[in-house]
C-alpha cells in the first residue's frame, strides 16, 4: 500500500474513505459529496475522517494526484525516432482521451479545476510534448517552430478538447473521431513541406 500525500495518518481505513469518495463521485459527481455521505457509506464516525484528513478536498487531491498519475502514463517514457510525430501524438491524445472518459466521466468538473490549479500537470505535459517536438524537428519532420509554444498550444487542445467532450457527454467514439480531425488541421499547420 502506498502511502496517500496529504493523509495525517495512513492505513487501510484511510485508503476505504479514497475509494468510497472516487467511487461516490463518479456516481454522484463531485459537488454532491460530504464528509457524512462518505461516512455513511463506510459506517464511520466523524472521528474517523478527520484523523486522517483536516478536510474533503485533501481527499479530493489525493484522487486528483492518482487520476493524473494514470493520465501521464499515456504518453510513453522514449520517443522512437523511427515513429511519425504526427501519429505518435495523435495516438497520446486519443489515450489521454480514452483514460479521461473512464477516469473522469463523473469527476471532470474538479478534475478540470484542479488542472487548472496545479502548474506541476501542465509543466509535466508541455515538458513532455516539448521532448518529442525537439526530437521531430531533428528528423526533420516538424518545420522550424518554437517548440515552448507548440508544446502549450498541443496542451491546450487536448485538455480543452477533453474537457468539452467529457463535460458535454459526447460518446467517446464521436469525441475520438473529433479529436482526430482537429489534430490533422494543428498539425497540417506544423508539417515540414
Amino acid at each position: 500500500m502506498t502511502s496517500a500525500v496529504g493523509c495525517l495518518i495512513y492505513d487501510s481505513m484511510s485508503e476505504e474513505i479514497i475509494r468510497v469518495t472516487e467511487l461516490l463521485a463518479t456516481l454522484d459527481g463531485v459537488q454532491n459529496i460530504t464528509v457524512r455521505k462518505i461516512l455513511n457509506e463506510i459506517g464511520a464516525t466523524n472521528r474517523v475522517f478527520y484523523n486522517r484528513f483536516r478536510n474533503i478536498d485533501e481527499v479530493f487531491e489525493i484522487i486528483y494526484s492518482r487520476t493524473i498519475t494514470k493520465m501521464h502514463e499515456s504518453i510513453k517514457s522514449e520517443y522512437d525516432i523511427k515513429t511519425d510525430f504526427f501519429n505518435y501524438i495523435s495516438d497520446v491524445a486519443v489515450k489521454v482521451l480514452v483514460k479521461t472518459y473512464d477516469l473522469k466521466q463523473q469527476f471532470s468538473n474538479y478534475m478540470f479545476e484542479c488542472d487548472s490549479r496545479f502548474e506541476r500537470n501542465r509543466i509535466w505535459w508541455t515538458d513532455k510534448i516539448k521532448e518529442i517536438i525537439e526530437i521531430a524537428k531533428s528528423t526533420n519532420q516538424l518545420r522550424e517552430v518554437d517548440s515552448e509554444m507548440l508544446s502549450y498550444n498541443i496542451w491546450c487542445f487536448f485538455r480543452g478538447y477533453n474537457a468539452d467532450a467529457v463535460c458535454r457527454r459526447v460518446s467517446k467514439e464521436e469525441a475520438i473521431e473529433k479529436l482526430k480531425f482537429g489534430l490533422k488541421c494543428l498539425f497540417d499547420g506544423v508539417r515540414k513541406q
